[in-house]
């Protein structure tokens, strides 16, 4: 007999053999200066990178770039980089082929990724080149996943190089930087090991990790429909934890169990959750409402958004003889004038400030009588008050700047505004640059105290309005709107006309009435409504009463705002609303030891 063939034999690989050991990936710490936080209006002016593998320095990249235009005085005492130094340097375009040589085939690492990236990836745009298939890893994201906040109180390059000890101290070079970077890199490596982490693969895919008993939550989201609406997700004690709302509430409670939810509060809520309920919705803006108001009656712990609306504040001018600026928390009818709301105490103060500017308003908390004088305040002398206390103002001429006021809040804030923006030219015409933007910034915040009023005021007076979008289907979505609240929503679908489905809403809807004729819609709504009601493609069905802006309003302060804005934008170009702390993190990681 023929001899039987062998028998194939297998061998079980180890892990370092299935996926890339980190001692053998290539890696180019890159990291950049530029004159502002955006590749759409700023330009790159130096890039640094360090090539290292299995912890050696196998080569650097430095060189300036010319950006094209003046480098801002701002960013050269940020980063010690003149106009004057990048002026021979070449532009982008010429520089951009040797850095992309001396990356190739490595994997691109930065301490906040997305920014130093999407510079290079907009200039390889702009320039006709391709961008590198290369994988990449953001070292703040992976500080955030390997330390603690007892450890280090947020995850800036400035905080971990000494942390880490560090060689190159960070110094808004780019060279230097991305040395900084290279340490911090090194340092988080030395975490891994104890995790079981050894290859390119787990490295990538470490902040994208699923919690094995948040993965099996996943038939919490069976009984989700499809469509708009709210979700709760509720607690082992049947309480509200977090409150959210979708245009497809199935596919969004899903994403709560994938790797693509990555916040820490959400992670800690997720596995709290028992239960989810899901409220169906007409359309978009009932989900939004509904939501505004569940989070505001529950107050899920998880929820950070308008959990107490009752803590907005006012500023309130009082009815007495003299009256005065009050910041209060509610609005009463026939209680004078309301100016609001604002977010916190200090926008309050702001604007009670910017006022005090423009008018000698008495500043004191007491009751005057203009029967009975007192002896005037320092503010008197000063000439910041028209010291009615004492008889020097009547009634009547106090009255006239408490007018100017009440004006501005309902209908005309010129008197109010133009004596104030034109002490801000003046304090920039004597230098005082500092002192007009603090004035500049007030008065920012005052007009748009103002302009939200009175738009929103104007939609709160309408008894009854009824509003039609199209639903992208041939419909039609409904809203009936009493006092700046929604009152119904429904649907006129395909095939059906708004005038057969309106009746039935009409007859169905909410009776808005609040006791005393006290406010019973909050301004999160009424601001929802009428960012839907301006919507390009929002209909007006049927209106009961008036629904007009003042005149003249605030619309020809829109300039002066916009400057506010790109003002501040100038002064803090790399703003980034992403939190560094490590509170932002995810669940750490914690070695099975």
């Amino acid at each position: 007999m023929p001899p039987s063939p062998a028998s194939p034999r297998y061998q079980q690989v180890t892990i370092d053999e299935v996926g890339t050991p980190l001692a053998q990936v290539t890696f180019v710490v890159v990291d950049l200066e530029t004159t502002g936080g955006s590749p759409k209006d700023s330009a790159i002016t130096e890039i640094g990178a360090v090539k290292v593998r299995g912890g050696q320095v196998l080569g650097e990249f430095q060189t300036l770039v010319d950006p094209g235009h003046a480098i801002p005085p701002y960013i050269s005492v940020l980063t010690g980089i003149t106009s004057s130094m990048v002026a021979a340097a070449p532009r982008i375009g010429s520089v951009l082929p040797s850095f992309l040589e001396f990356a190739r085939g490595a994997v691109l690492v930065a301490h906040n990724a997305p920014f130093d990236l999407g510079f290079l990836k907009a200039a390889c745009a702009e320039n006709g080149l391709a961008w590198p298939a290369a994988a990449s890893v953001d070292t703040a994201v992976l500080a955030r996943r390997l330390l603690s906040r007892d450890e280090v109180p947020n995850c800036k390059l400035a905080t971990l190089a000494p942390y880490f000890s560090a060689t190159t101290s960070p110094t808004h070079r780019a060279l230097d930087d991305a040395r900084a970077t290279v340490d911090v890199l090194h340092g988080l490596f030395e975490r891994l090991g104890p995790l079981g982490v050894t290859t390119l693969e787990e490295l990538t895919g470490l902040t994208r990790q699923v919690d094995p008993e948040r993965r099996r939550k996943r038939d919490l989201a069976d009984g989700v429909p499809h469509g708009p609406g709210v979700y709760l997700f509720r607690g082992p004690r049947d309480e509200p934890l977090y409150v959210g709302t979708s245009t497809d509430l199935r596919s969004r409670v899903r994403s709560y169990f994938t790797s693509g939810e990555q916040r820490s509060r959400i992670t800690e809520m997720v596995a709290l959750a028992q239960r989810v309920d899901a409220v169906p919705c007409a359309h978009a803006l009932e989900a939004a409402v509904r939501e505004l108001r569940l989070i505001a009656q529950h107050k899920p712990r998880y929820n950070r958004r308008s959990r107490f609306p009752e803590r907005a504040l006012w500023v309130r001018l009082t009815e007495e003889p003299f009256p005065r600026l009050s910041v209060v928390r509610r609005v009463r009818p026939d209680a004078g004038v309301f100016l609001g709301p604002f977010p916190d105490r200090r926008a309050a103060d702001a604007a009670v400030a910017a006022v005090h500017e423009a008018l000698p308003l008495r500043q004191c908390t007491a009751r005057l009588s203009p029967r009975t004088p007192i002896s005037a305040c320092a503010l008197a002398g000063m000439g910041r008050c028209g010291a009615p206390c004492t008889g020097a103002q009547s009634v009547l001429e106090y009255a006239d700047a408490a007018g100017v006021f009440a004006a501005a809040v309902t209908s005309d804030p010129q008197p109010l505004l133009a004596p104030l923006i034109a002490r801000v030219d003046r304090l920039a015409g004597e230098e005082r640059y500092e002192d007009a933007a603090v004035l500049r910034d007030r008065i920012a915040v005052l007009v748009r105290a103002v302009r939200r009023r009175q738009r929103l005021a104007s939609l709160a007076a309408v008894p009854e309005l009824v509003l039609a979008r199209p639903d992208g289907d041939g419909g039609w979505e409904l809203s009936v709107v009493r006092l700046g609240r929604l009152a119904a929503a429904g649907n006129a679908p395909r095939g059906t006309t708004v005038r057969s489905v309106l009746p039935v809403l009409l007859a169905t809807a909410e009776t808005v009435a609040g006791a005393d004729g006290e406010r019973t819609t909050s301004v999160d709504e009424t601001e929802l409504v009428l960012r839907w009601l301006e919507k390009p493609g929002t209909r007006l069905v049927q209106l009961t009463g008036t629904l007009a802006s003042p005149a003249p309003g605030t619309g020809a302060y829109s300039g002066f705002l916009a400057r506010v804005e790109t003002g501040r934008d100038a002064r803090d170009p790399f703003a980034d609303g992403r939190s560094l702390g490590t509170r932002a993190r995810p669940e750490r990681i914690a070695s099975s030891a």
